[in-house]
């Protein structure tokens, strides 16, 4: 018998041109918003367009452009400080997945008082958050399609994802045009967490038959056109596709969640400031080894959805060839780091592990195959 939920409120509005859409959004949400971004959208030019547009919509418009990469618990208390003093009513997330988790963590604590880790760990539940109006500028974390924020503590290295229902965009806009100027590093590491997003929601045990259909689209859109984009950078209509299977990716981690491969690198990165699409890409094939006799049917049909002919052969054959496919991908998008190119060395993996279990575990629990201890430590030493 099928029974289960799905839910998601959050508005997409997608194409190319839509980042023009911004000043009406905000107008409809806000009367002045915190614009929460990094440094580099201001050197593309893409900060001073956005503010252009607020500004004519009669929006007034506050900076807050501190966010890097693996955004920090910190950082967002800062900002959510900055909205509650300049009386901000919008928060505008600007950039890629760190610029958006953030503006999502900054919007719900302008509302939530405390410091955030209580609610990342479930001590307190908020009550609210202003309103969020997502503008993506990479193709990789899906985070305008959900309502989960990740966060490291940098007193404790602790990575770890701040969700709550209140954190959903009111609007997310995905405009490919914005995708065209990306260096192919940034091309390759987050696409790879896109498709690592939808491998890991289809085969989660908390998946379901909306996720799972979502999530088997945004896998063939990622195989097939990520390469492509990462050879032709221009090809817009490729573009449009990888745009579209981030944030359907987005979408199916909002209802099923991620599984192992998030679970063993959170701590990479909270660790060792690791890029996170790197970091699983070193991960992701000794994972994928260590389940896919789980759940082969599954395996099989991610097998099939990356392009692979599977006709004639045994599900454990074809859950085989979803393995072989993702080696192929790694190496035509030059990705095949170790975690030892991050830093990571054999004295680390007991922290590591340590670190997995305690911050992770809802996420490793949700793998179709749970590791001990011991065969963590193992996936962590096959990936140095």
């Amino acid at each position: 018998m099928i029974q289960f939920e799905y839910h998601n409120p959050a508005r997409i509005i997608f194409g190319c041109g839509k980042v023009g859409a911004v000043g009406g959004l905000a107008q409809t949400y806000g009367h002045k918003a915190l614009v929460v971004t990094s440094g580099s959208s201001q050197r593309t030019g893409l900060l001073p367009r956005v503010l252009a547009l607020l500004g004519q919509a009669g929006v007034e418009q506050v900076v807050f452009d501190k966010v890097k990469a693996n955004p920090l618990t910190t950082m967002v208390q800062e900002g959510a400080a900055l909205a509650k003093r300049e009386q901000c009513d919008l928060v505008i997330g600007l950039g890629g997945g760190s610029a958006m988790d953030a503006a999502k963590a900054v919007a719900f604590l302008a509302i939530n008082d405390g410091d955030v880790t209580e609610y990342m760990f479930g001590a307190k539940q908020g009550t609210g958050a202003l309103p969020v109006i997502l503008i993506t500028t990479t193709a990789g974390t899906g985070s305008e399609g959900n309502n989960i924020a990740v966060l490291t503590n940098p007193d404790s290295n602790d990575k770890k994802g701040l969700k709550s229902p209140f954190m959903y965009a009111k609007a997310s806009i995905v405009d490919p045009e914005l995708l065209m100027t990306l260096p192919k590093r940034s091309i390759a590491g987050p696409g790879l967490d896109a498709l690592f997003h939808a491998m890991e929601a289809y085969v989660a045990k908390r998946s379901n038959p909306m996720s799972e259909m979502i999530a088997l689209e945004a896998i063939s859109l990622s195989a097939q056109y990520l390469p492509q984009v990462y050879a032709e950078p221009e090809n817009i209509e490729a573009w449009e596709k990888v745009a579209l299977a981030n944030t359907l990716g987005g979408m199916a981690i909002d209802a099923a969640g991620t599984t192992l491969p998030h679970g063993l690198e959170h701590p990479v990165s909270g660790l060792l400031n690791a890029p996170h699409g790197e970091g699983l890409a070193a991960l992701f094939v000794p994972i994928m080894k260590f389940t896919y006799r789980a759940v082969p049917a599954k395996y099989a049909r991610i097998a099939g959805a990356m392009g692979e002919s599977i006709a004639g052969l045994s599900v454990e054959k074809a859950a085989v060839k979803s393995i072989e496919a993702m080696e192929t991908l790694l190496r035509r998008l030059n990705m095949t780091p170790k975690l030892g190119d991050f830093g990571v060395r054999e004295e680390n993996i007991d922290w590591l592990a340590d670190n997995a279990l305690k911050i992770m575990k809802a996420n490793i629990e949700n793998n179709p195959r749970v590791p001990t201890r011991d065969e963590i430590k193992e996936i962590y030493k096959n990936s140095l």
